[in-house]
């Protein structure tokens, strides 16, 4: 498998276009300058973890009304959105961030995305083709849950777009989701995770229904972190003394988190348990200085949880030539 080194990602970057520079024409006058045509360019970030490279690739976004995140009054929501200027009209904004490993033998993707079921997806394979990875070159998907805006891409257009991937995914969860009872109680909008749950067992017999905390690959081990859904996991990655765990939806934004773990949000099944889980895993984060990728935290979504008199806020990692 060809891993896309940084020279060769660099080499790739076309060349800047001269259509917006002044030239001087044979009169001598100077000739108007014409704006560069504009095209969007999907962002990514790399980091190295011992022999891993994780790219973080996105989807897109979507802004969650204030009333979507649970446990304080929606006004609270957006007074602490708007302390760290992140309130919009439309709420907060939620990155949908995926993150692809490597290691030279196989390429492991951690979910992808909502691909325009929600807000402004569906741009993960424009951010695979930027960096030369084909959906069929993916060995394995690892599905840290089954709402919708994590599984996605798997069947977007009806169809098994990662033909090749091994698709992991929590056996509770895999229950959870495929059960008609629960579908026919849940709310409306949880419906369509239902749906697309069962698009993915439908598209995908060979799904690989895992039982709790495991190695799936040298170095690359599940972590369980059970609230927000029945079988929500995280992914940690480790190697050369180094290491990343990817912990999906246990944090939504540093406005809220982790400063708060009363903070839920409307999708979560269990709110008490959801809640539990975040009382748990934070302060241990913190006293672990572990390296955490988060989803829906801002692009890259890397950063460590950090104790400061008592308080735990959420620090950005640097990630930029940080090899």
């Amino acid at each position: 498998m060809t891993v896309l080194s940084r020279r060769a990602f660099a080499l790739s970057v076309p060349a800047l276009s001269l259509a917006g520079a002044s030239v001087l024409p044979a009169g001598g006058a100077i000739a108007q300058a014409q704006p560069p045509a504009s095209r969007a360019v999907p962002p990514l970030a790399r980091v190295s973890i011992g022999r891993f490279t994780v790219t973080a690739l996105t989807d897109g976004f979507a802004d969650m009304p204030f009333s979507y995140f649970v446990g304080r009054q929606p006004k609270e929501i957006e007074e602490a959105a708007a302390a760290q200027f992140a309130a919009r009209p439309g709420g907060i904004r939620l990155v949908f961030t995926q993150y692809l490993i490597e290691d030279g033998e196989r390429r492991i993707l951690i979910d992808t995305g909502p691909a325009g079921l929600i807000g402004e997806s569906g741009k993960l394979p424009s951010a695979l083709d930027a960096i030369g990875v084909r959906p069929e070159s993916i060995d394995a998907v690892i599905v840290t849950h089954m709402h919708r805006d994590h599984i996605g891409g798997l069947v977007a257009g009806g169809r098994r777009n990662f033909p090749n991937a091994e698709i992991y995914v929590d056996r509770r969860e895999v229950a959870h989701w495929t059960d008609p009872a629960k579908r026919s109680a849940a709310p409306d909008f949880l419906k369509s995770s239902f749906d697309a749950s069962a698009e993915v067992i439908r598209l995908y017999p060979k799904l690989q229904a895992i039982d709790g905390e495991r190695s799936l690959a040298r170095g690359v081990s599940i972590v369980d972190l059970t609230g927000h859904t029945p079988g929500h996991i995280g992914v940690r990655i480790e190697d050369g003394g180094k290491s990343l765990m990817m912990v999906s939806d246990m944090l939504f934004h540093p406005s809220l988190h982790p400063a708060a773990t009363d903070i839920g949000f409307v999708f979560e099944q269990d709110p008490e348990a959801a809640r539990a889980m975040r009382a748990r895993f934070f302060p241990r984060a913190a006293e672990e200085k572990a390296l955490i990728a988060a989803t829906h935290m801002p692009f890259p979504g890397l950063g460590h949880i950090v104790s400061e008199g008592g308080r735990l806020r959420w620090l950005a990692a640097e990630w930029a030539y940080q090899a």
